[in-house]
C-alpha cells in the first residue's frame, strides 16, 4: 500500500511536534520549513490534524502548534486510517468506469484484507513510540538540519 503525500506530510508534522521541548510552540511556517514542505500544504495538514484532535493551533502572539495528549498517544494505524480515508485500494466502484468483473471478482476482498493487515501492523505503534528513545534526537536533527558550526 502506498500512502498519499498528505498522510506522509501529516506524519512528519506530528513527529516534528512530538520532539519539541516542553513549552516550545512553533508556528506552521516554522514547521513547514523544518519538514521541507510548502507552507500552504502544512496549513492544510495542520487544519486536518486539529480537527482530529491531534494538535492545538493557537493564533497571534504566543501562538503556535502543540500536540495534544491524544496526539502523543495516538496509534499510527488510527492516524493513517483517518488521514487516508475510507475507500478501496483499487477503484472498483468508480461510477465513470465500473469494473466488468465486479460481480465475481475476488481481488477486491483480498486487497481489502491486505489493507486491513497493513493498518493492523501500525495499530500498536504510537506517535510516542516513533520518536522515543534514541530516535527522538535523530528525528529532531534530520528535521532541523545539522548543527551550525560554532
Amino acid at each position: 500500500m502506498r500512502l498519499t503525500k498528505f498522510t506522509d506530510l501529516a506524519l512528519r508534522v506530528v513527529m516534528r511536534l512530538a520532539v519539541m521541548d516542553e513549552g516550545e510552540v512553533p508556528t506552521s511556517r516554522e514547521v513547514a520549513e523544518s519538514v521541507a514542505a510548502p507552507y500552504t500544504h502544512v496549513s492544510k495538514v495542520v487544519s486536518r490534524l486539529q480537527h482530529m484532535g491531534v494538535l492545538e493551533a493557537r493564533r497571534g502572539r504566543g501562538g503556535g502548534l502543540e500536540l495534544t495528549p491524544r496526539g502523543r498517544e495516538a496509534s499510527v494505524g488510527w492516524l493513517v486510517r483517518r488521514l487516508e480515508g475510507a475507500g478501496d485500494v483499487v477503484g472498483c466502484e468508480d461510477p465513470s468506469a465500473p469494473c466488468p468483473l465486479r460481480g465475481a471478482c475476488r481481488l477486491r476482498s483480498a486487497l481489502y484484507e491486505a489493507q486491513e493487515a497493513f493498518y493492523a501492523a501500525l495499530d500498536p505503534l504510537t506517535v510516542r513510540d516513533l520518536v522515543g528513545g534514541p530516535a527522538g534526537p535523530v528525528v529532531l536533527r534530520l528535521l532541523t538540519g545539522p548543527p551550525s558550526p560554532s
